[in-house]
């Protein structure tokens, strides 16, 4: 767990910590249950998903069930011993150990590749630690921002209920017509549709969140903040984000170390062509008859014959499995290099977005309700206008909203292209695309 903890915690600010015993599992939920006791910010929610999250841990076991196996192949084959006694006109006794020669002469090359198996291993569990990770960010910024848009649409609620309730009592008087009553009571109930929507989906996405972090039971009381944090002054700007996505992402790395286990493999295949098959049996024997006994000692080797393969079959198969494994190995390459091009773009247009509704749409959708109040207070305007108004601006309000949580999805999934830890499928990019669609 050493490069494991190293790898992460230069990337993540927080090691990845394998849960071995009791005093690990106590420690882990000391830990965890400090950073709940505070509102949950993005790097304890990682902090709490890298030592509560049980696949995680379940990566790690195997880890260390890689580990074991790398022992294992490590070691010379065992000898084996059997023994036979047959009885009839005379007794035979016969003692015999047997050896596998070939696998003593080729263990350096099997060493090897066992180890070259245990790096891939080691670099399985980083990707999922990074995985975990990143998950645990995108249900972060997902469950904050439905608790803020549904904190926005209740103060909208609650204003909307003021108003509604005066339009019956000034209707109750006279001071006004039916009609406009309707529409103060509709847009109250619109607003009440919209915040049930979105009260359904804030409950979604902190159980997601939950599942992420491994919580339940009393841990569920955590606190979350009452809205996203600030756009950065700058986005992030990447020189070339391609070589840094194939030089850093981790997936790629391991299917580098796959390709080389693979050669080692298919150079011990090609080496052992000839023979599949040899041990070396020494045997000794006694033989009692009337009373006499008679030893014989010896030895006995045993090799196949490759009458109908000369190895072809075998050689071909490795060949061709490591030619697959280079093949494979650029395509992933490319989609790597796809990949970062892709996340950085959704990147930068979703910190446009973002950016455009907080600094040009919101204002001028304040300003439009202060003039379209002013205008109706001044009988400029009639109520159907300052419905309309209030309709837009909260529109434009949960949108801004949305916007901002799929900036710091694309965040996540732009971190993720160029280190590694999961597909951008899931996160702003697509957000943001259905966001649109709807909007349309």
């Amino acid at each position: 767990m050493s490069l494991v903890a190293d790898q992460t915690g230069s990337v993540l600010g927080a090691p990845a910590v394998k849960i071995s015993n009791e005093a690990d599992a106590a420690a882990a939920q000391s830990r965890v249950k400090s950073l709940l006791a505070n509102p949950l910010t993005t790097d304890a929610a990682v902090n709490v998903a890298l030592l509560n999250n049980r696949a995680l841990q379940a990566a790690y076991n195997d880890l260390g069930v890689s580990e074991a196996d790398m022992i294992e192949a490590s070691l010379p084959p065992a000898p084996s011993f059997s023994f036979t006694h047959l009885t009839g006109a005379e007794l035979e006794i016969e003692r015999q150990i047997t050896q596998n020669i070939l696998a003593l002469l080729t263990l350096p090359r099997r060493r090897e590749i066992a180890q070259d198996r245990f790096k891939v291993a080691q670099a399985q569990a980083i990707e999922a630690t990074l995985a975990t990770a990143a998950e645990a960010r995108r249900a972060y910024y997902r469950a904050v921002a439905a608790a803020e848009t549904v904190k926005f649409l209740e103060q909208s609620r609650t204003s909307a209920d003021a108003v509604s309730e005066l339009a019956k009592k000034l209707g109750e008087t006279g001071a006004m017509p039916k009609l406009d009553q309707a529409r103060e009571h509709a847009f109250y109930a619109e607003v009440s549709g919209q915040l049930a929507v979105a009260r359904l989906k804030q409950r979604g996405e902190r159980e997601k969140l939950n599942r992420v972090l491994g919580l339940w039971g009393a841990e569920l009381a955590y606190r979350l903040p009452v809205k996203l944090r600030a756009l950065p002054a700058m986005p992030r700007t990447t020189a070339d984000v391609e070589t840094e996505a194939v030089t850093s992402r981790i997936d790629l790395q391991t299917s580098r170390m796959e390709l080389a286990a693979l050669a080692k493999e298919y150079g011990l295949a090609h080496a052992t062509r000839f023979i599949d098959v040899l041990e070396a049996s020494g045997v000794s024997r006694n033989e009692i008859k009337s009373g006499e006994r008679t030893p014989r000692n010896g030895y006995q080797l045993n090799f196949e014959i490759p009458i109908y393969d000369f190895g072809e079959v075998k050689t071909k198969r490795a060949e061709q499995t490591y030619l697959r494994a280079v093949n494979m190995l650029v395509d992933k390459a490319v989609n790597v290099r796809a990949d970062a091009r892709q996340a950085y773009q959704a990147y930068r247009g979703a910190y446009d977005i973002a950016r455009y509704y907080d600094k040009t749409i919101l204002p001028l959708r304040e300003t439009i309700s202060e003039q379209t109040l002013l205008n109706y207070n001044g009988m400029l305007s009639d109520l159907f206008g300052l419905l309309t108004d209030a309709r837009d601006r909260i529109n434009a309000n949960v949108q801004a909203i949305d916007a901002k949580r799929d900036f710091w999805l694309a965040d996540v999934d732009l971190h993720a292209a160029i280190i590694g830890g999961g597909s951008t499928s899931s996160g702003g990019a697509s957000q943001m695309q259905q966001t649109t669609a709807q909007n349309n």
